[in-house]
């Protein structure tokens, strides 16, 4: 499946028709080992407005990097957050997940990449964190997200997001 038609830089109406957020989708019943842990990690969020969900960075993060006009988005988990979900009876060859480069402890889970002009926003002085749609099969286009969410078929999780390289911080208040 196409990577880029999972990641998307675009409004999300059940949370601000106004705001420009970056949506990843995961499915629940992906063969991907990072993807079918970041599902199993979905677990560990805790419930904010109904059917949103935060998650600790402490167990998942997001990475932001802009090339050009290429915004990449880095699913990362801590090694103890993955190693707890494997005792969990999760089956994934998790030792084929690839280290962070950055952070040795922690595991690389996805990676997508998409042509845009869109700089993810600020809120104060962090990051806008990135979202992530969950569902089952298949890659549900933009104009379904709205009544997946209503229905239940899927939910909202929000991940904190940095920013590799950082920004500097006069650059980020600029923008």
């Amino acid at each position: 499946m196409d990577a880029a038609r999972r990641l998307w830089t675009r409004p999300f109406p059940p949370l601000d028709p106004d705001v420009t957020e970056v949506v990843l989708t995961v499915d629940h019943t992906s063969a991907d080992p990072g993807e079918r842990v970041v599902c199993a990690l979905l677990g560990r969020g805790h419930e904010g407005e109904e059917g949103v969900f935060h998650l600790l960075p402490e167990d998942l993060t997001a990475r932001y990097r802009r090339t050009g006009d290429v915004l990449a988005v880095t699913l990362l988990a801590s090694r103890s957050a993955v190693a707890a979900d494997g005792a969990d009876g999760l089956s994934a060859p998790f030792d084929t997940l690839p280290a962070d480069p950055l952070d040795p402890a922690r595991v690389v889970l996805l990676h997508r990449e998409t042509v845009t002009d869109h700089v993810p926003a600020t809120r104060g002085d962090e990051l806008r964190p990135v979202l992530l749609l969950d569902h089952v099969g298949g890659s549900p286009a933009p104009e379904d997200w709205a009544g997946l969410f209503e229905n239940g078929a899927s939910s909202v999780s929000v991940v904190t997001a940095t920013e590799h390289p950082p920004a500097r911080p006069d650059a980020r208040r600029a923008r």
